[in-house]
């Protein structure tokens, strides 16, 4: 049996190997591979075994914020970290602005904790990255706990600590009053920078003192001095250094700088103080000025040494409020010589004039009725002011007199003070009280020109010094005395008060004026359908005592009659019926 043999490798003519190599050489090199290989296999597995040490641990020896997590899972270092910081976490910070000082908790300030960042920040979790096996092995840091700031917040308790804390500037102006300019200078505040205020505070949480000094800045007034100065140069000091006149065709009306710095002012307009001009004020300024000086004035008819007068119209002025408003303001601020403005005007009259006046025939007094009254001081206050607003009332033909119009509401402002009305059939006090006096005697002066009655209302029970159902009462608001001219003529209505003394009574006095129409006689029916009269015990603190007496209705007839004539052309029946005038007793409040 033959015995194959390998054939030995051939060699080149140098004794070298077909790729080139020795054949010593070559068996050296697979050596050497063969120990770099296990040395490798060795350095991984050594490398592999300290990243499963490792595994996901924070590094040793590693705090954050003091507290010790090293070692630890994430999980076990968020535990960890949340006990380690739950006294800091909710400790309230000191702030302190310039030597000033306020306390916030962490939730008015938008801050707290992240805990799980923090952990990661300190290293925990897996990783294969050389670096961090170094760390964990070699031991970790002290790290700072993760913030998270709630910017809205923050930023809305930095507002807040400045309103408390700091000073807001204060901004400069220049007011113009009755003719004169006042000035306020002004003045730099001080105010919390807002990002390191944010940093001063979130360096605070969580630290031993808890304590944020905030830093402040100037904070500068939009209108400043040279603005101030400005407007005081170009516009208030001129403005008020003398009057202005204004000419309407042939009327001149001049105004003072204490008439029309009303209707100026100095707005702050993009960091300047810009004139303005109230054109509403500046148009009833003109209006009441012109009025006294050439405006149209209708005419009317006083009484004159007593006697009935007309008053002649006033031609007046008509123009353009838009031109005035123009140029009003570059007048104000013209120097000397230049403070005139030509207005385009023409010449108006008024609608009521001197003819129409007279053709009212207001000649003679056509009725007159008096009522007293005894002394008390509000009945003065409250009759006068009434007979002030009537007294001069002229009626047209087809108008329709309204006391509560006339008169107004009685409040303090006009003119008006307390005193007794009556109110659910008692007497209680309210401003105005006694007014409807003044409403009884301008119902009978009505009643006795013979004007047509519109509305009016008899006091709920009777009241002794009236004439019986031919009186009135009024209320604002709720009751009125209305009547209407009905003649072809005008009305001129008279009123006066005599005020009464602790000695003597009162008197009131109204008069119509006009031409006679009617001559009025009035009769009076006997009372009848009497009722009984209540007694109220009462325990509030407005309670008045009265003595009671009963109610009833009476008939009042006015009739009608011309001047000089006894042929009756018409009549008319007024019924009234009076409600008891109840007994009151009072006694104190919380008594049964």
């Amino acid at each position: 049996m033959s015995t194959s043999k390998s054939e030995p490798e051939a060699l080149e003519p140098d004794g070298t190997a077909p790729d080139g190599t020795a054949p010593d050489e070559k068996a050296g090199g697979r050596v050497v591979l063969l120990l770099l290989v296990g040395l490798l296999v060795l350095g991984g597995g050594a490398y592999a075994a300290a990243y499963q040490v490792a595994g996901d641990k924070v590094p040793r020896g590693t705090t954050v914020s003091g507290v010790e997590v090293g070692g630890q899972s994430p999980q076990e270092a968020v535990e960890t970290l949340e006990s380690g910081l739950a006294d800091r976490v909710e400790a309230p910070l000191t702030v302190e602005v310039e030597g000033e000082e306020q306390s916030v908790s962490p939730d008015q300030a938008g801050l707290s904790v992240d805990y799980s960042a923090s952990v990661d920040q300190a290293g925990g979790g897996r990783s294969w990255s050389p670096a961090r096996l170094w760390d964990y092995f070699t031991g970790g840091k002290d790290h700072d706990a993760v913030v998270d700031v709630d910017e809205p917040t923050v930023t809305e308790l930095l507002a807040q600590l400045q309103d408390d804390l700091g000073t807001a500037p204060r901004e400069g102006a220049v007011r113009l009053v009755d003719g004169e300019v006042k000035v306020r200078s002004p003045r730099i505040g001080q105010g919390i920078e807002p990002e390191s205020g944010r940093d001063a505070l979130v360096a605070a949480y969580l630290s031993e003192d808890s304590r944020a000094e905030l830093e402040v800045e100037d904070l500068q007034p939009e209108i400043d001095e040279t603005d101030v100065q400005q407007a005081l140069d170009s516009f208030a000091n001129p403005a008020v250094s003398a009057p202005v006149s204004l000419t309407f065709d042939d009327t001149t009306v001049t105004l003072t700088p204490a008439q029309y710095t009303r209707v100026l002012s100095l707005e702050p307009v993009d960091g300047a103080l810009e004139p303005t001009l109230d054109e509403e004020r500046l148009a009833d300024l003109l209006a009441s000025t012109l009025g006294a000086d050439g405006g149209p004035v209708e005419a009317t008819v006083r009484l004159v040494n007593g006697r009935p007068q007309v008053v002649p119209d006033k031609p007046g002025a008509t123009f353009d409020q838009e031109e005035v408003n123009d140029a009003f303001l570059d007048l104000v601020a013209a120097p000397a010589g230049e403070r005139e403005l030509e207005v385009t005007a023409t010449v108006a009259r008024a609608d009521f004039r001197t003819e129409d006046a007279e053709a009212l025939g207001i000649k003679e007094k056509v009725s007159s009725f008096s009522t007293y009254y005894p002394h008390a001081d509000y009945r003065n206050v409250n009759l006068g002011r009434a007979a002030e607003l009537i007294d001069g009332t002229v009626l047209k033909p087809g108008e329709t007199f309204s006391l509560n119009d006339t008169v107004g509401e009685r409040t303090r402002a006009n003119g008006f003070t307390e005193g007794f009305i009556i109110a659910d059939g008692i007497f209680k006090e309210d401003l105005g009280g006694g007014v409807s006096q003044m409403a009884t005697t301008v119902f009978n002066a009505m009643f006795f020109a013979g004007l047509e009655d519109v509305e009016h209302k008899p006091h709920s029970f009777y009241i002794d010094r009236y004439p019986v159902g031919r009186e009135a009462t009024v209320a604002w608001g709720a009751i009125d005395l209305r009547f209407r001219n009905d003649t072809d003529h005008g009305v001129l209505i008279d009123a006066k008060v005599t005020p009464s003394t602790p000695g003597g009574q009162g008197q009131v006095t109204v008069s119509m004026w006009s031409t006679k129409v009617w001559d009025i006689t009035s009769t009076t029916s006997g009372r009848y359908a009497f009722t009984a009269p209540e007694t109220r015990t009462l325990s509030t603190p407005d309670c008045y005592p009265n003595t009671g007496y009963g109610g009833f209705t009476v008939d009042v007839k006015r009739i009608f009659r011309q001047p000089g004539s006894n042929k009756v052309v018409k009549s008319e029946t007024f019924t009234t019926t009076y409600t008891p005038s109840d007994t009151v007793v009072c006694q104190p409040p919380g008594d049964d």
